[in-house]
């Protein structure tokens, strides 16, 4: 099966969102919805993920599900804005619950719910969630976080931050609960996958050399030519490299706004007497 693939790319945090569809039955998955958000005054914004609502209408697709790869800590996620509009579930990797301990602990807090309620479906690894023709299965990709996924439908593959552009490399591991070790048997899992195999990347920076944003590539190209994992690195060599280059890397200028939504699904606090949402930024913490 070859489903549709619509790319989304967010240029302020270099993220790319996805739909994807199959024709037959008009029904589709969004990956990784971003929702606008300005750091310095701390404006929220719906712009982007209402360019994948009009694509999705244009389209005559239904959107029935929204699947985040990780939580992820470049960006806040839009699922539930997408959510109210379109009735869909948002669902997410089991082992949330392990990010959510960890980060329940730095925010401090206790009132948060550790155990992935904040999600309609948590997916484990080897499951298969089926939207109209399209079958999507859930490979467990931890590394970069304890909590990443990628999903395969057909002949594409969503990796999330295990990976980019093999002219760009792999994810840092040197958040908490990352493991390079895990992340390159995690990558290598995936690229055991046929050769053909599109591969859908979640951000991109552009490699030095390269004038253009990209997200697709293939499995082959990614082993032939990755410049952190291609075939031949052993996982030696991988760890070691990247430790190394983790240990020179600043901390992503959303990680604390960014982590503390997403891993409540996309949910901001509750807000204070005065009506107004406030999000906390722990000090010396991280």
């Amino acid at each position: 099966m070859r489903p549709n693939v619509q790319a989304f790319f967010h240029e302020p945090t270099f993220t790319v969102s996805y739909l994807v569809s199959d024709s037959a039955s008009g029904q589709g998955v969004v990956i990784d919805p971003v929702l606008d958000f300005d750091v310095k005054s701390g404006r929220t914004g719906t712009r982007s993920v209402e360019a994948i609502l009009a694509a999705a209408q244009a389209s005559g697709v239904r959107i029935a599900l929204i699947l985040d790869t990780h939580v992820h800590a470049d960006h806040l996620t839009a699922a539930p804005f997408l959510k109210g509009r379109t009735g869909a579930p948002v669902a997410i990797g089991r082992h949330v619950t392990t990010v959510q301990r960890t980060f329940r602990a730095v925010y401090n807090l206790p009132d948060v719910a550790i155990d992935g309620s904040q999600f309609d479906r948590l997916l484990d690894d080897g499951q298969t969630v089926t939207v109209g023709g399209l079958a999507v299965r859930v490979m467990h990709t931890p590394g970069h976080t304890p909590a990443c996924v990628t999903y395969v439908a057909g002949d594409a593959a969503f990796v999330g931050d295990t990976m980019f552009m093999p002219d760009y490399g792999t994810a840092r591991c040197d958040f908490p609960g990352g493991d390079a070790a895990q992340l390159y048997g995690s990558i290598r899992r995936i690229l055991d996958l046929p050769h053909a195999t599109r591969v859908f990347v979640c951000h991109d920076y552009k490699a030095p050399g390269r004038d253009v944003f990209a997200w697709e590539t293939t499995v082959a190209a990614q082993r032939a030519g990755n410049v952190h994992i291609r075939d031949g690195i052993d996982e030696a060599a991988f760890v070691a490299m990247r430790q190394a280059r983790d240990a020179k890397l600043d901390m992503p200028v959303l990680i604390l706004p960014a982590i503390q939504v997403n891993m409540r699904a996309g949910r901001f606090p509750e807000p204070e007497s005065n009506g107004v949402v406030y999000m906390k930024l722990p000090i010396d913490r991280l």
